[in-house]
């Protein structure tokens, strides 16, 4: 398996994706992955649905979300959960909360690349209808949602990467797409998160990567992780960005954010400590995992 490392730190090994729900108990946690289907454009029901309480996913997308239009595809019960079963605490990411991080317009925030986007494609009629006041590359600063308690605290600590360095047996893997939108086929913007659990701990990278062709590459990282038998999640975020102009890279590697993120300059960064109120349970001496098949 393709291990963590400074220069390429996020290229997890990429056995077969799982479909449906997909659960491990393990030292306390229990993790779940859930891929379904992309949202409908339309209400799911004859009548648009009028009953708060039972709202179909396009109906609930609508109500919560304050956008003049939502990513082409969006897939709403894409989710992963870690619950510390001892606590209740835990944390979620999903696709509706991600996309209620994206400005809305009402802070009437000007997209720093917005006029040379148009510049850039000033001979496509339909780009006065891309400059509306709202975040149309649907930028998120999401870092999951916590739930439980569990609360996040200002800290020092980082991730360990010798740690994530080390050949371990890979227990759990997930990689799940959020939203996904082409910008008008001018480039592209996507939200996942992938997971991987090892005997010894986890590691979750939440990413948002952005590409507005001959304009700007960005990409939003929050990174997870906690050592079984301690008492604390690590939550790193990092946002990185650049003019495509300024970066004099081959082309191919704009398309690939694993390659360019080292190459983007960093603009904000943050890092938090997720409390638990004990310990986690520390790893059994052994461990068998899911697919016996899988090679670390």
């Amino acid at each position: 398996m393709s291990v963590p490392n400074q220069a390429g730190e996020d290229k997890l090994s990429q056995p077969q994706k799982p479909t449906g729900l997909n659960e491990l108990n393990i030292c306390g946690w229990k993790v779940s992955s859930c891929e379904s289907h992309i949202l409908k454009s339309k209400c799911e029901n004859e009548v648009e649905c009028v009953d708060a309480r039972n709202l179909c996913s396009v109906c609930l997308y609508n109500q919560q979300l304050d956008l003049p239009h939502i990513p082409d595809m969006v897939f709403p019960d894409n989710k992963l959960s870690i619950l510390h079963e001892p606590s209740g605490f835990g944390i979620e990411f999903s696709a509706l909360r991600a996309l209620q991080r994206v400005d809305s317009g009402k802070r009437d925030v000007k997209i720093a690349c917005a006029e040379e986007w148009k510049a850039s494609r000033s001979d496509q009629p339909h780009i006065e209808h891309e400059a509306k006041p709202f975040d149309w590359t649907f930028t998120t600063d999401y870092k999951g949602t916590l739930f439980g308690g569990l609360e996040a605290e200002s800290s020092h600590l980082h991730i360990d990467l010798e740690k994530l360095k080390r050949r371990e047996q890979i227990l759990f893997y997930s990689d799940i797409t959020l939203f996904e939108d082409e910008l008008h086929d001018n480039g592209t913007a996507i939200c996942s998160v992938k997971i991987r659990v090892m005997p010894t701990g986890f590691f979750i990278l939440l990413r948002y990567f952005l590409r507005v062709d001959n304009v700007l590459v960005r990409i939003n990282d929050t990174r997870l992780y906690h050592e079984f038998g301690t008492a604390h999640i690590i939550r790193e975020f990092s946002g990185r960005e650049s003019k495509i102009e300024d970066l004099r890279v081959p082309t191919a590697l704009l398309t690939d954010p694993n390659e360019i993120n080292q190459l983007l300059p960093l603009k904000s960064s943050t890092c938090e400590i997720l409390k638990l109120p004990s310990a986690s349970s520390k790893p059994p001496p052994e461990v068998t995992p899911i697919d016996p098949n899988l090679n670390p």
